[in-house]
């Protein structure tokens, strides 16, 4: 038991945290204050894009064809509803024939056309009331959204005898934006003051509630400053911004848990603040650096894919995670010691007690030993390690069954569908599949580059239309020494025929250079692109994530157990999203409309995301058995009281964390609400079935064998690394030394004043933790 007389055993870095904590506080807030500053208006320098490969031959083809055909690339359309007339009714022309016209004066707006003035079937309905007016509006992401917002407002709505609505590529981005920033601050809205009771309820003191949040603010509004200042150099999306929100909040809340919940411990055991401090820092601090440091590297490998997306949020994500490290590693202990015994102020329970006796009789139960057995986790524990082999056969195979939607997963491209079934740009681009002639959108174009002939150019459109996936081929268009043709599929836009018929394309011969782009070539080449630079990718998270967790734990086989039951615990997630999201249900409970498909991205964000933070929760109970095992020798003594001390942390880290991510996926953006609730159900599982079942099942199976290592391993281990407990207690038994005589109740075991407070809590689960 730490001796309240004895002087804080006080490291560099608890030194340094703790030398000036008030100028620690102000210089947060000031630098708080600049973030603000700094990231304000940062959403509107986001783009919603960015899912293809930039360096794809697609990408290449579709730069080329808006410089050089720009009415071959149309971002915008006009849909013009004629009501009961005909669009071919002279007074319906002339109004179309103004409203074209008038596009095409507008500043930034070039390869102005209309059905009026082509007459091309496939700009008309099919019952002859709509047709488009097509134009491409030039710039980067941000200078179309600028022209849409200046041009817009004057061409939608009634103009004599139609009514216009703007939809088009440029329109659907603009909306995803609006909808996705006007959405983040509801979810803000609603996670915030739920998380704030979750946390009250978790820590009883008000005081001690208000860290958590405090800090995840600080950790936000920094990673809104580097996301600024990232756009000066870089493309980021916009829904990177969610992750920022959900992370921050999160993963802050997490460690400030790991920490309050310590620092409340120790002081428990009647350590003078500063020595609390420095016991925190040394054992839970730890843990904390290391659960960034493994959250960070699985976001980290996103890096790796060229598209935007995924590396806007690998951007967000290692910003938000190394944030939210020196929050708690920093600012919290300076909070922590300010307030020392503060902490566990304003004790809202106190408002449920009944009198005097109550309370009298919490205190009397505070001064009494109670061995750890008696807590809900800890039995939940013996009954885990009782049936070892029903436990982990039955949990790893409920995963897997979970998991089995995953094998019929359909790969897509992000589309219109993604925004509610109300928005305009979603209205036009559903009136053109359901009512226009031919494939909308589904066409592809060849670029042919090189000097060719008029002989030649017809030779090689008679060889693409002999393919037999192809139903019509238009063209040639020549300007220079350049052209394309647009190849219509026969079948849907983005299917396997659709696929099949790119890489015809591609490999058929012809006199001079082509390159294919349209939807179902930007998907060949994303899937590619991921394809190939997903073995490095899961190398990266592999190899580091093993590292790690052996540099904690001095065990071969514990990492092992980490990375396959991090992955196993995926399974759900994977499962539930295609379930739900690809074949429809529940579509119309959540609000969604389904395109059939899963984006190609968003498998690989949820991953590494998920992973990501299936870890932190791993070394969260890895840590504390470690450090149990370090004490006793006792392998299954520490199982039981590694779950035992860390049960109800995880599983009330894990129900916020869940809670945050549910409110993100209240969005109308169906990406969004995929990313929100798959994570949601991704955190709950692991904490909940892997965590507290899977875990510590495996571990009674592998039994002493769990922590060996070679001799060289060993002596790598003894000289770098580092565990929660940090050294030896005299008479400890450290993981290749003997058992140590069997304990009595120290200060690590559960003390009856679980809430930190007097009453006791015997329940384990998500109520009072110090």
């Amino acid at each position: 038991m730490t001796e309240v007389n004895s002087p804080p055993r006080l490291g560099g870095w608890t030194r340094f945290v703790t030398a000036r904590p008030r100028l620690s506080l102000l210089v947060a807030l000031v630098l708080t204050a600049l973030a603000v500053v700094a990231g304000s208006g940062v959403a509107d320098r986001l783009g919603s894009g960015g899912w293809e490969d930039p360096t794809a031959q697609s990408t290449y083809a579709t730069k080329a064809l808006e410089r050089e055909f720009p009415a071959s690339q149309p971002n915008l359309l006009l849909l013009v509803d004629s009501g009961s007339a005909s669009v071919d009714d002279p007074a319906v022309a002339a109004e179309a024939d103004r409203l074209t016209a008038r596009l095409a004066s507008e500043k930034g707006v070039i390869g102005v056309g209309s059905y009026w003035r082509t007459k091309s079937p496939g700009l008309r309905a099919k019952d002859g009331h709509e047709a488009l007016i097509a134009a491409h509006l030039t710039g980067d992401e941000k200078a179309t959204n600028d022209t849409l917002d200046r041009i817009a407002p004057a061409l939608r709505g009634t103009h004599g005898p139609v009514h216009v609505k703007v939809g088009g590529i440029v329109a659907v981005r603009h909306e995803m934006q609006t909808i996705i920033k006007e959405d983040l601050a509801r979810a803000e809205m609603i996670a915030l003051p739920v998380t704030l009771l979750l946390l009250v309820m978790v820590f009883g003191s008000a005081i001690a509630a208000l860290l958590p949040l405090g800090i995840g603010i600080v950790a936000i509004l920094g990673t809104n400053a580097v996301l600024r200042g990232l756009t000066e150099f870089t493309d980021v999306s916009v829904f990177a911004m969610n992750l920022t929100t959900a992370l921050g909040l999160g993963l802050v809340i997490d460690y400030a848990l790991f920490i309050v919940r310590r620092f409340r411990e120790e002081l428990s055991t009647g350590a003078e603040p500063l020595t609390a401090i420095a016991t925190t820092l040394r054992t839970a601090g730890r843990t904390v650096l290391f659960s960034a440091l493994t959250v960070a590297v699985s976001l980290a490998a996103m890096l790796v894919f060229p598209m935007y997306f995924l590396r806007s949020f690998a951007y967000a994500g290692i910003a938000v995670v190394l944030l939210a490290a020196a929050a708690a590693l920093i600012l919290l202990p300076a909070a922590l010691l300010l307030l020392g015994h503060r902490v566990n102020s304003l004790d809202l329970r106190r408002l449920f007690r009944r009198g005097r006796q109550a309370q009298a009789q919490a205190q009397a139960a505070a001064q009494a030993p109670v061995s750890g057995e008696g807590t809900a986790w800890a039995r939940l524990a013996n009954l885990v390690m009782r049936r070892a082999p029903f436990f982990a056969l039955a949990t790893a195979a409920v995963l897997v069954l979970l998991g089995l939607p995953f094998l019929g997963v359909k790969f897509g491209t992000a589309d219109d569908r993604q925004l509610p079934a109300g928005a305009e740009s979603h209205v036009v681009q559903q009136h053109i599949r359901d009512g226009f002639p031919g494939n909308p959108g589904g066409g592809l174009e060849v670029l042919a580059e090189g000097s060719a002939t008029p002989a030649q150019y017809t030779a090689y459109k008679a060889e693409i239309a002999r393919l037999p996936e192809v139903a019509g081929v238009d063209g040639p268009l020549v300007k220079g020494d350049s052209a394309y043709f647009t190849v219509l599929p026969k079948g849907e836009a983005v299917d396997s025929a659709a696929q099949r018929l790119v890489g015809e394309l591609r490999s058929a011969d012809a006199p001079f250079t082509t390159k294919v782009t349209g939807t179902a070539a930007v998907l060949v080449d994303s899937k590619h692109a991921i394809a190939t630079r997903l073995p490095w990718a899961a190398a990266l998270i592999v190899i580091v994530t093993l590292l790690l967790v052996f540099l904690l734990t001095g065990s071969v086989l514990i990492p092992i157990q980490a990375v396959l039951l991090n992955a196993l615990s995926l399974t759900a997630m994977f499962g539930a999203v295609v379930w739900v999201f690809q074949d429809g249900h529940l579509s119309g409970l959540l609000g969604f409309t389904s395109p059939g498909s899963i984006e190609t991205t968003l498998p690989v964000l949820m991953f590494c995301v998920a992973f990501g933070l299936s870890m932190d929760y791993g070394v969260f109970l890895l840590s504390r058995i470690k450090e149990e095992y370090d004490r006793t020798g006792d392998h299954n003594e520490a199982v039981r009281h590694g779950l035992q001390r860390t049960g109800g942390l995880i599983t009330a880290a894990a129900v916020i964390l869940a809670v945050v991510m549910v409110a993100i996926g209240t969005s109308r953006v169906t990406n969004t609400k995929m990313l929100g609730l798959g994570i949601a159900l991704a955190v709950l599982m692991d904490a909940m079935i892997v965590r507290s079942l899977l875990v510590p099942a495996v571990m009674k199976l592998t039994g002493t064998a769990t922590w060996w290592a070679p001799a060289p391993l060993r002596r790598f281990h003894d000289r770098f690394g580092v565990s929660e407990g940090g050294e030896n207690p005299p008479g400890g038994a450290g993981p290749h030394q003997a058992a140590a005589p069997p304990r009595s109740a120290t200060s690590h075991d559960v003390p009856a004043d679980e809430n930190g407070d007097g009453s006791p809590n015997e329940s384990g689960g998500v109520r009072a933790i110090r």
